[in-house]
């Protein structure tokens, strides 16, 4: 093990045994870098690597903060192992993101509230005045598309499991614009699945949520076959990043 290694895993096992709690600030540099025996120098590059993993956060003349250890942003990382197995295999990350999808819509129905019920319905009902719109914005479609699965996610009442599905979101943004740009009716099949699926959440029917739920992703797995290696947007479309709502994250 490396010193920068000694101080990761030394400040991960403070916080897993109590010692240091969210929101708590790290000892001054001199005092923490003689406590686990290594240099200043293997200290900062310790703080580095955790502050990308999001488990620490550094304010310029104040110190080092535990953070408040978010799931969701802990679980950020994994984006990346999910872009690298994609770039071959995407038929594999998306029946793992069905898996997860499928199971947190089971556990949402019985949990998901009246208040997020309202609210994904007023994103459908969005979706709905878009696709009658000439040109539609298949960008803003998108954007509804992740906070819809997102609240369902939220609601699952499993935050591990929402963490996960999170890591998954808009890591398949482009191969979904393009499917929206050149597969006709995709947009107004989507929305219709999501409808069933809503419609099943509001029943407080677990199973028709779940069953609803893999229909839906289903589809999407078997639209991946139709996609070029590089679903690049058509002449004419930005590239621009799909803005996600506020909020814990997820795609559909």
């Amino acid at each position: 093990m490396s010193r920068t290694d000694k101080v990761i895993d030394s400040i991960k096992r403070m916080i897993l045994e109590g010692v240091l709690k969210p929101g708590d600030r790290l000892p001054v540099e001199k005092e923490l870098a003689e406590s686990l025996g290594v240099s200043r120098g293997s200290l900062r590059e310790g703080i580095s690597a955790l502050s990308l993993l999001g488990v620490v956060n550094t304010r310029q003349g104040d110190g080092t903060y535990v953070t408040k250890l978010d799931v969701t942003r802990l679980l950020a990382p994994m984006g990346f192992v999910i872009d690298l197995e994609g770039r071959g295999n995407a038929q594999h990350v998306h029946t793992v993101r069905r898996i997860l999808e499928c199971e947190a819509a089971w556990s949402a129905a019985s949990r998901i509230t009246d208040e997020a019920l309202a609210e994904t319905r007023e994103l459908l009902d969005d979706v709905n005045r878009i696709a009658d719109q000439t040109p539609q914005d298949h960008e803003r479609v998108i954007e509804i598309d992740i906070h819809f699965h997102r609240i369902i996610a939220v609601h699952s009442g499993n935050p591990v499991l929402a963490g996960l599905i999170d890591a998954f979101a808009g890591r398949t943004v482009r191969a979904r614009l393009w499917r929206s740009l050149h597969e006709e009716g995709a947009d107004r099949r989507t929305h219709e699945e999501h409808l069933a699926i809503w419609k099943a959440l509001k029943a407080r029917d677990p199973e028709r949520a779940r069953l609803r739920m893999a229909n839906h992703l289903i589809g999407v797995e078997e639209a991946l076959h139709n996609l070029p290696d590089d679903p690049s947007p058509v002449p004419g479309q930005t590239d621009r990043p799909v803005a996600e709502p506020a909020g814990p994250a997820v795609e559909g």
